[in-house]
Formats: C-alpha cells, structure tokens, sequence
C-alpha cells in the first residue's frame, strides 16, 4: 500500500491545482474551526442559562411546597391540641354507642370544615384506637377490622411520639396492604399522634393528605417545554409526585450511583435539581437536549451547511484559478519543453487578453523569432561556407598564377616590352600579396605598398597621365586594417576621375587619426567630380546600407551592379568594425570627388587579434 504521506508531497509538489485546493482548504480551516467552537460554546451558554433560569424556578416552587408542608403542620399541631378533638376522642370508648355516633359526626363536621379552608389538603382522617374507627372527610367513617393494620398504626404512633411522619401511599403496611388503601388516597400524607402534651396519651392519630393533583399542577407550571418532566421526592429518595411516567416506584439514577425515586438519566438530557433546606425534599427538572438545543442545532445545522458550500466553492475556486492560471503556465511549460527538443513548430493557441496572454503570445513570437535566427545563422554559416569554399578555390595552385606571369614577364623582356615587363611584374606582385596565404589584415603602410602595385599598373595603361601622391601621418602606418579596403576606392577615382584626362591627373591617398579614437583614410581625385544629384543618390545608398544590423549583411549587396565597389568597402567596414565605421563621399563638379573611411581605431585592434587568431586556427588545421 502506497505512503499517504508521500503520496500527498509528492501531490503537493507536483501539482499547481492540488495545491491551490490545500491552500483554500488551509483559509478555511480557521472559520471552520471558530464556527463549530462559537456553535458549542453557544450550546454551553445556552445549558447554563438554562439551568440557572430552572433553578431559579424550582427555587420558588420549592419555597412554595415548603410554606405549605409548615401550613399543613400547624394544621396538624392545631388537631392534634384541640381540647374538643381531644374530648370527644377521649368521651368514646370501645364500644361505638349512639353517642358515640353523634360525637364522631361532630368531629367530621369539624375536620370537613377545617379542609375546606385549605386547598393543598385533600383529606383529613382521624384514627380511634379505642374503637379502632376511621373518621374521614373523604369517605366518613369506618372500622379498621385487620388486626395487623390497627397494630401498624398504633406502632407508628407510639414510635414517632410527637414528631411528624410523612407517609407515601404506596409505603406498605401490615400483610399485602399499602397505607394509600389504608385511608383510600395515592398521595403524600402526614402523620401524628393526638393529645401532644399528654404523655398518657392513646395511640389516636391524625393523618392529613396533601392534595397530588395541586402539587402535579403547581409542578406543571415549571415545566420549560412540553417533553421535559419534573418530580419531587422525599428526604428518603421515594416519589412523591411527578409528571413523567414511571414505571414503578422505585427508580434509580442512571450512572453515578443515584438515590431511589429518581428517574434515570442520560447524556441526550438536562438534569437540574433541587434540595429544600426545611422538609428535605428534592425537586428534579429533566428536559431533552435536544429540545433545549433546538436552535442551536439549527444554528449548528447552517454552519454545516455552510461549511459544506465553502468546501465545493473552495474546490470550485481552485479549479477556476488552475483553469485561469495555472493552465496556461502549464500549457507554457510544455510548449518550453518540446520547444527545448527542438520542436520549431510549436505554436500555442491564446485566446485571452490579460497578462498571460501576453506571455502567451510572447512566446509565439520567441519561437517565431528564434526559428528564424536559426535559419539566418544556418545561412550565414552556409555563406561563410560557401566564400570561404570560394577563398579556398582561389587558393588552388597559385603558384600556376606565379610561374605563368613570370613566363609573360621574361618573354616581354626578350621582346623588349618594357612597359608589358613592368605591367605584369606589378600584376604577380599585387596577386602574391592579395593571396598572401589567407592573411586578412595588412598594416596600413603595407596595404600601401600593395596598393601602389595597382596604382603602377594603371599608370602605364593610362600612359602616365595622372600622378599619385601619399600623404599618411606616421601614427597611421602600423594600424592593421582589411586588405582590399582601398583599392576598390582606388579604383573608382581611376576610372572616373581621371577619364578623359591625358594629362595632369592628380591622385591623393591621405590618412590621420582623428581625435585619438578613429583612423581615417581619403582617396581623392582631382577629377571632373558629379552632379549633386548623383551625390545625394550615392549618399543616401550608404546611409542606407549603414542603418542596417550587421547580422542582415549578405553578398547579395555586393552582387548589385550599381556603386558595386563602394557597397563592397561599405559593407565590409560595417562587418568588421561595427556601427561606427563610416565611409563618406565627397564631390563637387568639376573639382574631384574624395572618399574617407573612418574607423573606430579600438575595433581595428581587436578586429586585428580576431582575424590573426582566426588565420593561426586556420594555418594549424592546414598543417
């Protein structure tokens, strides 16, 4: 069975929509908690209110039971002393006479109207030993004939003397008997002797009964709903009265070892009872929690509910918030990882406008934009290839080149060509060093010396019509720059500024280095110049060329038939020495034209390192 615990990391850590859920879940782990803690503590407060609130109300209705418990023992003191009770009691012997008859009618007529002034007492009998005879204001009189009833009578009285004895109706007597068939009552009645300061005194006994149904209405009133049930029990534990049904009459409490009469109680209910400081007795309210609770278990009920909602619109949120943010990021991640394969295709749909779908599309163009820096270092790879491929191919053989213009140059001299000796003597040596093993850079003062080589030549073709003149500070001369970056200057101020000359033709070559941080180098002509128009049309062409990245160069530039010589030195210049190389054309009609490269002097020694570093790589894979 698979690690709970190293499931959920393993969940938590791996999935965004897992732990957006946990996180929710942890927001409101907090409310829930607090709801379900005020629920209880509400339910807590409620049951001591509740308890407080009945006690209180059995507090009065014990104070009541106790004022008529004393009512109903001065009621009994007050028999119990008469001197007429006691005479007509004491007048009457065993033998029930018509006398006898007459007197006892007298008592009942006495009790009856002591009775009826008094609500709580339902009845009230007086017991002749003598005579053994009944006198009830419930039933009139009768002979006790048990003689084991008349014995438990006379016992009692002898035993209680002058105290009270409370008697319960199903307290048994002598044989099977109870004393509530005894003077025919289911109530609480109490018991004494007659004659109380007589200590000669006969067992006779008053006996008055406490009215059950009163005291069950009086205890009615008390109770809070109609499920709960309260009681009142003696000073022993034994039922009195109650509103419940009960099973018996001896109960007991539930756990805790509870005293008899009591019902049993359980968890699901709320017990308060109450102990009287003068009779003893105890008055017990039980009331169902439940409906003691009623509004707070709906109260309980809603926050469940509640809590419930939260959970699906914790889950629910969650999921829109995976849906809205997550998803997207996601579906980033994998368009980055097949895009890491090196998948160029990839293209991720994007519907939104937010944020994310800015990064979205963003990434769309990165992609757009890096497949096509890809094909466009593939094709400059491709063409430094292929020139290279071409470089190379120049290179096949040169001494053929060599020994074929030696053999021109010899045979010139045996015919005495001088100037076709000197021509083609200039031409071997401005190719050797053209070629010049692959080298790349030369020293200005050495890409002089070459270039005069065609200078010479085009001296003798033009049978020395123009005059060349080199005017180049000290501090340029070992400055390293491109080979060949003059001479198609060169040779534009040959073939245009000095056409139709035949004579007086003036070439100038100057270079300085300005202000210490570019060399530049001007090819001049005194020639018949151009028009402004051609001028603003070969400007602007260089400007264009200059604003462009050095990455978008091509040969394509230089195969254009048009400024083909001046596009080659612009484009080079740009590759080689960056933004800040300059080429500048001047001319004014009729006064020559001249042309300056400026070079940002730094770049041509770094340019300078690079290509000689190249060159050795080059020279080392050749060996």
């Amino acid at each position: 069975m698979r690690n709970p615990v190293k499931w959920f990391r393993d969940r938590f850590s791996r999935k965004i929509q897992f732990r957006l859920t946990c996180y929710f879940m942890l927001i409101l782990l907090p409310l829930v908690l607090v709801s379900l803690f005020a629920v209880d503590r509400s339910r807590s407060i409620l049951h001591d209110q509740a308890v407080e609130r009945s006690s209180t109300v059995l507090n009065s209705a014990m104070d009541y039971i106790d004022l008529t418990l004393q009512n109903v023992e001065e009621i009994s003191t007050l028999i119990a002393t008469d001197p007429v009770f006691i005479k007509l009691l004491a007048d009457n012997g065993a033998e029930l006479s018509p006398l006898s008859i007459v007197d006892f009618s007298m008592l009942l007529k006495q009790l009856s109207n002591v009775n009826s002034i008094n609500h709580i007492v339902s009845q009230i009998s007086l017991y002749h030993q003598p005579s053994h005879m009944m006198i009830s204001t419930n039933y009139g009189g009768r002979r006790l004939s048990s003689p084991e009833q008349q014995q438990w009578l006379e016992n009692t009285a002898i035993t209680s003397g002058t105290e009270i004895t409370y008697l319960l109706a199903e307290e048994p007597i002598a044989g099977n008997a109870t004393f509530g068939s005894l003077i025919n009552t289911d109530s609480v009645s109490l018991l004494r002797t007659m004659d109380l300061y007589n200590n000669n005194r006969r067992a006779d006994v008053v006996i008055i009964t406490v009215d059950k149904s009163k005291l069950i209405n009086l205890m009615k009133s008390l109770l809070p709903s109609p499920s709960a049930t309260i009681y009142l029990h003696s000073d022993t534990g034994k039922l009195i009265a109650g509103t419940g049904k009960l099973d018996g009459a001896e109960h007991t409490l539930a756990e805790g070892g509870g005293m008899p009469g009591l019902p049993r109680t359980t968890d699901a209910e709320m017990t308060v009872s109450i102990d009287s400081e003068y009779s003893k007795w105890r008055l017990t309210l039980i009331q169902p929690k439940k409906e003691l609770y009623a509004k707070t278990d709906q109260l309980r009920l809603y926050t469940l509910a509640i809590i419930f909602v939260s959970v699906l619109l914790a889950l629910g949120i969650s999921w829109l918030v995976y849906i809205g943010i997550a998803s997207p990021v996601d579906k980033l991640f994998k368009g980055m990882k097949r895009l890491g394969t090196g998948n160029m295709n990839v293209h991720l749909e994007n519907t939104r406008h937010d944020e994310l779908g800015y990064l979205t599309e963003a990434f769309n163009r990165m992609v757009v934009d890096q497949k096509r820096l890809i094909e466009d270092h593939y094709e400059q790879q491709l063409r430094l290839a292929k020139t290279e491929l071409q470089f190379l191919q120049t290179q096949i053989n040169p001494h053929f080149l060599y020994n074929t213009l030696d053999s021109i140059n010899w045979t010139a001299k045996n015919y005495e060509a001088d100037e076709i000796s000197e021509m083609v003597l200039n031409l071997s040596r401005f190719f050797r060093l053209s070629l010049n093993k692959g080298k790349d850079v030369f020293t200005i003062d050495e890409s002089l010396s070459h270039l005069h080589y065609y200078i010479r030549i085009q001296q003798i073709r033009y049978l020395d019509s123009f005059e060349v003149e080199y005017d180049i500070h000290e501090d340029c001369r070992p400055i390293p720059i491109l080979k060949l970056l003059l001479q198609p200057l060169v040779e534009n101020a040959i073939l245009h500024g000095m056409e139709g000359k035949t004579e007086g033709g003036k070439l100038v070559i100057s270079g300085r280095i300005k202000d210490g941080e570019a060399v530049q180098v001007t090819v001049s002509d005194n020639g018949s110049g151009m028009s402004s128009q051609r001028l603003a049309y070969i400007q602007e062409e260089m400007k264009r060329l200059g604003r462009r990245e050095a990455n978008l160069f091509s040969l394509e530039d230089e195969e254009t038939g048009d400024l083909f010589g001046l596009r080659n030195v612009m484009t080079r210049i740009k590759l080689y020495y960056g933004k800040e190389a300059e080429l500048i054309v001047e001319s004014a009609q009729g006064h020559g034209t001249s042309v300056t490269i400026s070079l940002p002097l730094d770049q041509c020694k770094e340019s300078f390192r690079a290509v000689t570093h190249h060159t050795l790589e080059k020279g080392e894979r050749s060996a």
